[in-house]
């Protein structure tokens, strides 16, 4: 066609997730909470080396501290939260086996379920694909992203941009300070490994 004015499509947008420094929630398997990381950590987290136009942290004090310890400056974002345990917060997760045993390994054994309370698997996936979905209008044209959350977060991205259901988290296992690196184009969310 003549006439017509083409402009080149704008450059796929990367999204880098990094889980937040370890905590002592995260050591000792307690669900939820909101420590202080673990300084060590922290302190692993400065040798890691990152640009982003923009910058997003889960509300957890271990997210903006590892994005702080990035030199970075985080967008604090609720919607990135870990997972609401409800009752169960709080609690070491040995500690609930113990006295609910039956209880406990069927939330285990069925992510789709949840804690009494609080959020199932799923529950996270929705609430994480939709701060994806709106992720151009919160950006936009500010090409790279950096989020920094909780662990179970960046597994439940995982989980979206596989297209896998969440009985499949057992199956992917982030530890403090992991990366993960999207890319978004043509509206489709992919791992981009580098």
């Amino acid at each position: 066609m003549t006439g017509l004015n083409t402009f080149p499509a704008p450059p796929p947008r990367s999204l880098t997730l990094i889980a937040h420094a370890l905590t002592p929630a995260l050591r000792g398997l307690v669900l939820g909470g909101d420590a202080e990381p673990d300084p060590a950590s922290v302190e692993a987290a400065r040798g890691l080396e990152l640009t982003a136009d923009a910058v997003y942290a889960g509300p957890e004090r271990a997210a903006v501290r590892t994005a702080e310890a990035l030199g970075l400056t985080p967008v604090v974002e609720p919607v990135l939260r870990d997972r609401e345990y409800g009752d169960w917060a709080g609690r070491d997760l040995e500690e609930l086996l113990a006295a609910d045993p039956e209880r406990v390994s069927a939330w285990l054994e069925r992510p789709h379920t949840a804690t009494p309370g609080g959020e199932t698997e799923n529950d996270v996936i929705a609430r994480v694909a939709d701060w994806l979905g709106d992720l151009d209008q919160l950006t936009g044209d500010r090409r790279t992203v950096v989020a920094v959350v909780h662990p179970a977060v960046v597994r439940a991205i995982v989980l979206y941009v596989l297209d896998a259901p969440a009985e499949s988290l057992r199956h992917v296992d982030v530890r403090p300070l992991a990366t993960v690196n999207l890319s978004h184009h043509a509206g489709s969310w992919s791992l981009a490994f580098h």
